[in-house]
């Protein structure tokens, strides 16, 4: 039986051992296996317990000039020793009794058992280190493969560029252990485009001033047929100059040779000498998903331009035919959205309903490109037929927007918005909260800014006569909730808003870089 346990090896050397084990036991004859360091970490007996400590001392003057091979070091002892790649592993000992010497034919078949044992370990130990080695390549690539299919499931437009990239560098950090990593994108500032850091991981020696030379020296590279620039001074001294912390780096383009929007650097690889062509695919392909979302991402921010583009010219065109609503349909949409972002803190109102409310405010006269120019501009009393015309705009907006599938959520603010909470507004005099939340919002972000504007048959109110008559008609006319938080908020600086077109609080620069954030609501 094996009386010290195999603790200090692997399980192909275990089962190995053990099958050797059990053939010399079979012929009367004790095994025990010795580390370089003469611990025994294996005796198999099936005579007298042998003594460990004298066969040590035997076997511990062999060891240190022998190489691999099986040789008797004593009468009763025969030693086989064992190597790992050029490297001593262990050392088998098969001990014979002692009560009687060993013929030669004996010795020749223990050492031919020994030598046969010792030439299935080599192959085995090398099919085995094989197995190994491609278990962990496979390993390596199954990882690669579940990063890119990270990076492709996690391919939205909702989501911003930085941070997109930002998730491509931390996982890219899990599978390659570099000091630093980072990508830079071409950006444009003051008229000029250059490449600018938007994300990384680690501390990188390569920072704003050194990335202008790095984008050079890489398109050289990609000129002369490479894949990407890889440098270090392993094989020899740096190709390129690099600050005095880089000790190997590697960098790959996001996008094509002659046209490269970007790239995606590392620096200081940490599990071996050098990056190498292994690497260079890697990082080319988390830089190829990178460069598809940093165009689909401006496809989209394109497509957005274009839709609210599209909406303002279609607000312009009815604000056009009357002077005196000029700029109405967008301080609507602005006022609208300052009312929702006040009930968001008392009632759940989600950023994408806020979005909603914006874009139904800036298109809830839509219908009014139907009525004619001459009622629209009427400054006398309205007959009862001009009457009809004017109410019908509500139901020609909705069937306007009803053909736009993105448009559902912002039909009933434009259907309803002159509805009254007394239902007697129109088109279909609902009352109370029949009425959508977007609409009752809108009646009073509509009646507000009426107020407050010049318009053809009257001037402008006052902001404090203004208030005044929508707390007038609280319960009436408008909804109590919505009106108290217009009410008790900062009317002074949403005046000065909407005169300035700045809208600080939303950390948008105008109305029109909302106006394209708020589409991409629409559009998700």
């Amino acid at each position: 039986m094996n009386n010290v346990a195999v603790n200090r090896m692997n399980d192909t050397q275990s089962v190995q051992l053990n099958e050797l084990a059990h053939k010399v036991n079979r012929l009367g004859l004790n095994l025990l296996v010795f580390t370089p360091q003469m611990d025994c970490v294996l005796q198999s007996q099936t005579a007298a317990l042998s003594d460990c400590r004298k066969i040590a001392d035997v076997l511990g003057p062999a060891q240190q000039t022998a190489g691999c091979g099986c040789d008797w070091i004593s009468p009763q002892l025969l030693a086989c020793r064992v190597l790992e790649q050029g490297i001593p592993a262990f050392t088998a000992v098969i001990e014979c009794p002692a009560c009687e010497p060993l013929k030669d034919r004996e010795k020749q078949m223990i050492t031919c058992i020994a030598e046969d044992w010792a030439a299935q370990y080599n192959v085995g130990s090398k099919i085995s280190r094989q197995i190994d080695k491609i278990s962990f390549e496979l390993s390596k690539a199954y990882e690669e493969i579940m990063l890119l299919y990270h990076l492709s499931t996690n391919m939205k437009v909702t989501q911003t560029s930085a941070s997109y990239l930002q998730m491509a560098c931390d996982q890219l950090t899990q599978l390659v252990h570099v000091e630093g990593i980072a990508i830079f994108v071409e950006r444009k500032t003051e008229g000029q485009r250059q490449l600018a850091l938007t994300a990384g991981s680690g501390v990188i020696s390569i920072d704003q001033t050194h990335v202008d030379i790095l984008q050079m020296y890489l398109a050289e590279e990609l000129h002369n047929g490479r894949q990407a620039l890889l440098d270090s001074d392993v094989d020899g001294p740096f190709k390129f100059a690099w600050p005095a912390q880089v000790r190997n780096i590697i960098a790959v383009p996001l996008g094509a040779c002659d046209r490269m929007r970007g790239l995606l650097v590392a620096t200081n690889i940490g599990n071996k000498a050098d990056f190498d062509s292994v690497d260079v695919k890697l990082f080319n392909s988390v830089a190829n998903q990178c460069m598809v979302f940093i165009e689909n991402n401006q496809l989209f921010d394109d497509l957005k331009e274009l839709f609210i583009g599209s909406l303002k010219a279609l607000t312009s065109s009815i604000d056009a035919k009357d002077q005196y609503t000029r700029g109405h349909s967008e301080r609507v949409a602005f006022i609208s959205r300052w009312i929702g972002e006040r009930l968001s803190q008392t009632q759940p109102v989600s950023e994408k309903e806020l979005h909603h409310i914006y874009l139904a405010g800036l298109l809830h006269d839509i219908g009014k490109i139907g009525v004619s120019e001459p009622v629209l501009r009427k400054r006398g009393r309205l007959t009862d037929e001009e009457r009809a015309m004017i109410q019908a705009h509500p139901r020609i907006g909705a069937a306007i927007l009803s053909e736009i599938r993105q448009m559902d959520e912002i039909i009933p603010g434009v259907l309803s918005h002159h509805e009254r909470l007394d239902g007697t507004g129109y088109p279909q005099r609902l009352c109370g909260d029949q009425i959508p939340l977007v609409a009752r919002i809108i009646s009073l972000a509509d009646a507000f800014d009426a107020m407050t504007s010049k318009r053809v048959y009257r001037e402008a109110m006052s902001i404090r006569r203004a208030t005044t008559e929508i707390e007038k008609g609280i319960g009436t006319q408008f909804d109590e909730r919505a009106a108290r938080v217009f009410l008790d908020s900062d009317i002074e600086k949403l005046w000065k808003i909407i005169q300035d077109g700045y809208i600080e609080s939303w950390d948008y620069s105008n109305f029109d870089e909302y106006g394209v954030n708020a589409v991409g609501a629409l559009l998700r």
